[in-house]
């Protein structure tokens, strides 16, 4: 049985994270979709617990994915979590080079824990989720680019904020 490891922050997930889930999760016998937090970091949009719900709606329609917190460094959440490797979703030839350079370091200091790249595919291609908390922020419609569930939940925190 072959476990994969997708990590994040997924703040907010959006239709690319779930694209390349979908076909992690038809590669991988199980897939855990991890949701990193870094206490050090200023919180983003959304907080940990929030994230997780939304990605586990998200993704409910996959049986063989589970949604896992994790702090500290992706290789020990990957060796704690019994990963055999990591999956990274590429969007553009900067998102490679930027991947490529932490897979090495993963690979040097995390047990020759090896990644496995996926490209950003068709519609959901190229999405941040940085500017999709900037527009959402400013009361934009990202229904397009993010699941329902996440779509609603932007909407009434740009409400909040306003």
């Amino acid at each position: 049985m072959v476990v994969a490891l997708y990590p994040g922050s997924f703040d907010p997930v959006h239709n690319g994270h779930v694209a390349v889930a979908e076909v992690a999760a038809t590669l991988f016998d199980d897939l855990i979709v991890g949701v990193g937090h870094n206490p050090a970091k200023p919180s983003g949009l959304l907080d940990p617990d929030e994230r997780m719900r939304l990605l586990r709606e998200s993704l409910a329609h996959l049986d063989n994915v589970r949604v896992e917190p994790f702090t500290g460094l992706v290789t020990a959440a990957a060796t704690d979590l019994g990963a055999d490797c990591l999956i990274k979703g590429i969007r553009s030839a900067t998102d490679l080079d930027a991947e490529m350079l932490q897979a090495n370091m993963n690979a040097k200091t995390g047990g020759d824990l090896p990644t496995v790249f996926l490209p950003g595919i068709g519609d959901h291609a190229l999405i941040s989720s940085r500017y999709v908390r900037e527009i959402a922020a400013r009361g934009g419609d990202v229904s397009r680019v993010v699941p329902q569930v996440v779509a609603e939940r932007l909407a009434a925190v740009a409400l909040e904020g306003s």
